[in-house]
């Protein structure tokens, strides 16, 4: 059976807030220690379909791609681009050395970069930035 997504899933969100130093949600807006919504600027990661490849999918030694979207939310322009340039170290520097049960990171890729182009939001001075990236895992030895 391939990795399960979960813990990847979970080590990634943790990643990526210490690595940008800034509040990250999982499919959700990130709420701050106090409970309140966190302030700008701040990321929120979804989970995207996932890939197969290798053995069977029943088979312990399949491998598996999972892709995610990170998205920098801010008030500004310059705020996304650089909350976006942390992203992409995090990814880069650290995705490799996540540690997680039964599996090992062994490729990471960016998909898709907004090329420093961010997108205005519809409500108010909301700047989002998106990034798409795929993580490869497989199973320990």
């Amino acid at each position: 059976m391939s990795p399960p997504r979960l813990p990847l899933t979970r080590a990634l969100v943790v990643a990526l807030a210490d690595g940008t130093g800034r509040p990250c949600g999982l499919g959700v807006l990130p709420l701050a220690a106090d409970g309140q919504p966190a302030t700008f600027p701040y990321l929120i990661l979804d989970s995207l379909p996932g890939e197969f490849s290798g053995p069977s999918f029943a088979d312990w030694q399949a491998d598996a791609t999972w892709a995610y979207q990170a998205t920098s939310v801010g008030e500004r322009a310059d705020q996304v681009q650089w909350l976006g340039d942390r992203v992409r170290a995090t990814v880069f520097d650290r995705v490799r050395d996540l540690v997680l049960p039964g599996m090992r990171v062994i490729d990471w890729e960016l998909t898709y970069d907004a090329d420093g182009d961010p997108v205005d939001g519809s409500q108010g001075s909301i700047v989002s930035y998106v990034q798409r990236f795929t993580i490869t895992v497989t199973p320990a030895a």
